[in-house]
């Protein structure tokens, strides 16, 4: 018992040095520079065609995900499935000013068929086809009809930060970068403003309040 005892706090140790490290990388993301997107891309959503900017629904911060479904597939990827399965309800995103959605560049028809498969009710998902959205992103090749195993498809998650009308991409990750994705702290630590709590290091005007006091269950937000 000794003995495991004294192993555990090694190993706790470690991974708190990993959590303090991960604080600097994430204090180090919020300043990483942006670019302004200018280009106008369309999307086909259940209630008609929205621009990048109604995707924000409103919000300062958008994280997309960049759902792999080819225009020919049958189902949507397999491991972008479990990515969304880990999703849960928004609201506490929304808390931060932050929207989520889903984009793809299966026809909407396809996409609506499969979230119904899977029961994902919570989060929006558009089409990004007819749009040069996912070339511009990297998330598309240009030989996406090629035969490969991916087809010229790829994951990947897309952060954007708006100023009125103006939008700019913040940062973007894609591969085993999505696996550190989970929970609603981990998707606003990929954000400008972060978590937006008073303990994180954060460009000064960024808007935060002390830990946890926006913490609420998700049906008790208010509209």
């Amino acid at each position: 018992m000794d003995e495991w005892q004294a192993a555990l706090e090694q190993q706790i140790a470690r991974e708190k040095a990993l959590t303090r490290e991960r604080d600097r990388l994430n204090a180090e993301r919020r300043r990483l520079p942006m670019v302004e997107v200018t280009k106008a891309y369309t999307f086909e959503g259940p209630a008609g065609t929205a621009s990048l900017l109604d995707l924000f629904e409103g919000r300062r911060q958008l994280i997309v995900y960049h759902f792999m479904f080819g225009p020919d597939w049958e189902a949507g990827c397999d491991g972008c499935s479990w990515v969304v399965d880990a999703m849960s309800h928004p609201a506490h995103l929304h808390a931060r000013d932050t929207s989520l959605v889903l984009v793809s560049r299966a026809p909407l028809e396809q996409l609506e068929r499969y979230r119904a498969r899977m029961g994902w009710r919570h989060l929006p998902w558009v089409s990004s086809l007819g749009s040069d959205f996912n070339l511009d992103m990297g998330v598309t090749s240009q030989d996406c009809c090629a035969p490969d195993t991916d087809r010229g498809e790829r994951h990947g998650v897309s952060v954007f930060l708006r100023d009125g009308e103006r939008i700019f991409r913040t940062y973007f990750t894609g591969k085993r970068g999505v696996e550190y994705l989970g929970s609603h702290w981990t998707y606003l630590d990929l954000t400008p403003y972060g978590r937006q709590e008073t303990w994180e290091d954060s460009p000064a005007g960024w808007p935060q309040t002390p830990p946890y006091a926006w913490n609420r269950r998700h049906d008790e937000y208010g509209s």
